[in-house]
């Protein structure tokens, strides 16, 4: 097994961190929330020579998921998570796109399975443990990987910030809750990778992120 290796493909207007997690000696991996954009997706995909396994989800949002069908469609492979409180939100990707001035741009998706917390999910031998965030969104997940001490947390924790509570399904007491209940209990030195912008360490967001001191 080689080391987990993982790039970032900003997407769309939103900027969002499309990200694709692999391996670096089998180059087999997932792709973490195709938000759209989905021919730069396939091309660094292509460029890189990586094989795709699944199509993962964070959560519902139309800038995580509004891609997802398309690159499904594509790759031939299932979508898996996020939670299935998320459900709605990923039938009505369309009509927010639609909202946003990007009609056509992104679809409606339905995951080929739903996550719960606890579960895991792999590529490989790279195993990732499921852990429900609500709170930005009602179905949230983040991808925990213990042996690499990383995760992909979405848009629950950001680089000195959190995720928005303003938008449908959004509870800013749940999401602090999911942050100090789910995150910072994972350790100091776990590293994450975020939806938008640069990533951080839990260590460092417990320590400086004003939202949480």
């Amino acid at each position: 097994m080689g080391q987990l290796r993982a790039g970032i493909v900003p997407v769309t207007p939103f900027q969002q961190n499309c990200t694709v997690l692999f391996d670096e000696a089998t180059k087999e991996g997932v792709v973490v929330d195709p938000g759209g954009d989905v021919e730069v997706i396939l091309q660094t995909l292509s460029e890189n020579g990586l094989s795709i396994k699944e199509i993962w989800l964070t959560h519902g949002h139309l800038d995580h998921a509004g891609g997802a069908m398309e690159l499904k469609d594509a790759l031939d492979v299932q979508i898996v998570g996020p939670h299935e409180a998320d459900r709605q939100m990923l039938s009505n990707i369309e009509r927010q796109s639609e909202q946003f001035g990007l009609p056509g741009a992104m679809k409606n998706c339905t995951p080929d399975r739903f996550l719960t917390e606890g579960e895991k999910v792999s590529f490989g031998e790279h195993e990732f443990e499921v852990l429900h965030c609500p709170g930005h969104a009602p179905g949230h997940v983040v991808f925990y990987n213990r042996a690499a001490k990383f995760a992909h947390v979405g848009d629950v924790l950001f680089n000195g910030s959190i995720g928005r509570t303003d938008l449908p399904g959004g509870d800013h007491d749940t999401l602090i809750k999911s942050i100090k209940e789910k995150l910072l209990p994972l350790g100091d030195d776990i590293g994450f990778i975020c939806g938008h912008g640069p990533g951080s360490r839990i260590g460092d967001e417990r320590r400086n992120n004003p939202f949480l001191v």
